[in-house]
């Protein structure tokens, strides 16, 4: 005769068993949340955003050293710009652009001045020393050094009266007609 106890126990193995074989692995959650479902032909493209800025040109045009909106208002505008060498007093910027944007086709007085420029520890001293013998003002502002015409030459100032100004940064200098307008070049 069989013992009943070691009957049961293999019973009990093989129910266990065969449970497990007959049982199904499901899907981890994150695999079926990661497929997404199928886009309807009527919906909107997706738009990525990138992620870091994006790698500037090699060098600088007139169309480039501002931002795409100023360039888009003042073309429709019926103006365009003329590229001139970049100067600071005497002081050539060889690795600069001076922009000038204007009606070319009327006579008026009417226009806006943007630059950009690399410049050497050197040049920068050269650059600020030439700016202060020639009476600009000098002014520290939230971490940048910016030299401003005396406003009582300023052919035009912005609402806090601040003409033609200079801002320089670690190894670049900006140039605007303006304190104001300086915020519109986008070159780093």
């Amino acid at each position: 005769m069989i013992p009943r106890i070691p009957l049961a126990a293999a019973a009990a193995l093989l129910l266990v068993v065969s449970l497990a074989a007959c049982a199904q692995t499901p899907a981890p959650m994150e695999t079926q949340a990661s497929t997404p479902p199928p886009a309807a032909e009527t919906s909107a493209p997706v738009v990525i955003e990138p992620t870091g800025e994006p790698e500037p040109a090699a060098d600088p045009t007139c169309e480039t050293l501002v931002t795409p909106g100023t360039v888009s208002t003042l073309t429709d505008l019926g103006w365009s710009a003329k590229q001139t060498e970049f100067r600071i007093g005497e002081i050539v910027i060889e690795k600069g652009i001076h922009c000038s944007w204007a009606n070319w086709e009327e006579a008026s007085d009417h226009g806006q001045f943007f630059a950009w420029g690399e410049l050497t520890p050197d040049q920068t001293a050269a650059a600020q020393s030439e700016l202060l013998a020639q009476g600009w003002e000098r002014e520290n502002e939230d971490g940048a050094l910016y030299f401003t015409e005396p406003a009582e030459s300023a052919f035009q100032v912005d609402e806090d009266g601040y003409g033609m100004t200079y801002q320089f940064g670690d190894g670049w200098v900006r140039f605007a007609d303006t304190k104001q307008s300086l915020i519109l070049i986008s070159w780093p």
